[in-house]
């Protein structure tokens, strides 16, 4: 029996939402798998040195928060920032391990990184930013992967 394969393809660049890409392959790696994670357009954030990441609330109506916030309230000046502050605090009193820990366990299970190379290009970012170790290629790259994958999720 072949090795199974795990492809993920993360789009997103916020805290909420960088999560999921490096839990999913950290545990798939630990389950035998062997696993790919495209990141491309705002996901690209996943992948920089300094990982400065906020929450996003707005067009998030499912996030808990611990009082309701109205869509008003959560557009002041601030209040990202502050429930950023929450959502981390949140966090490390449940011991959920932070971004750059789990980042670092995908590094050690040999999850492949790739970056958009056309998503780089776009928005002009400089390679120097993002962490060692990544490769940069095209969509028609990640599809050789993820064409052969058992598993292919869009986060």
């Amino acid at each position: 029996m072949s090795e199974k394969k795990l492809a993920i393809i993360a789009t997103k660049g916020s805290l909420d939402w960088a999560y999921p890409p490096f839990i999913l392959a950290s545990t798939a790696a630990a389950l035998g798998y062997q696993v790919q994670i495209f990141f491309t357009f705002y996901g690209l954030q996943l992948l920089k040195k300094k990982l400065d990441l906020e929450v996003t609330s707005l067009g998030n109506p499912g996030m808990p928060m611990p009082m309701p916030m109205p869509v008003l309230l959560q557009a002041l000046p601030g209040m990202q920032k502050m429930m950023t502050m929450m959502m981390k605090k949140k966090m490390q009193s449940k011991g959920v391990a932070s971004l750059e820990d789990l980042r670092d366990l995908c590094i050690e299970a040999e999850v492949r990184m790739t970056a958009c190379q056309m998503t780089v290009d776009l928005f002009e970012m400089e390679t120097a930013e993002f962490i060692s170790g990544i490769e940069y290629a095209g969509a028609a790259a990640f599809f050789e992967f993820a064409g052969e994958s058992d598993i292919c999720l869009y986060i």
